[in-house]
């Protein structure tokens, strides 16, 4: 199981495994474990761009030192998981909307648009 959150970086779609807090008044910035919860204002990092941040001249770092441990599965991973495996199994499931039977409604097709008329 994964976690859900993601690097923070444009482009990124490693696993977040730390988390970056700005402290502003001092002029640090702290790259610590994954947080428990995403907050407002607060960056998720992979263990790449945790190990490479840099701060504007002027600034601090303040790095947790050892390892960045991958986050725990969440109960959420799980349900998700199981919501895929159930709409995967669904039976009658149509790859191409035109296959699919239309109970007793006309529609008329433009593209990828369906017009449907107004039912009377």
């Amino acid at each position: 199981m994964r976690s859900p959150r993601r690097c923070s970086r444009n482009g990124c779609p490693r696993p977040a495994v730390a988390t970056l807090t700005y402290v502003y008044h001092e002029s640090t910035a702290v790259v610590g474990p994954l947080a428990a919860f995403a907050e407002p204002h607060t960056y998720d990092l992979c263990e790449t761009h945790a190990r490479s941040l840099t701060a504007p001249r002027g600034w601090e770092v303040v790095r947790h030192e050892g390892e960045f441990d991958p986050p725990p599965p969440t109960t959420d991973d799980l349900v998700a998981l199981a919501d895929a495996v159930r709409e995967a199994a669904r039976p009658g499931r149509y790859d191409d909307f035109d296959d699919m039977p239309h109970a007793g409604h006309q529609q008329g097709r433009r593209g990828h648009l369906r017009v449907i008329p107004p039912s009377q």
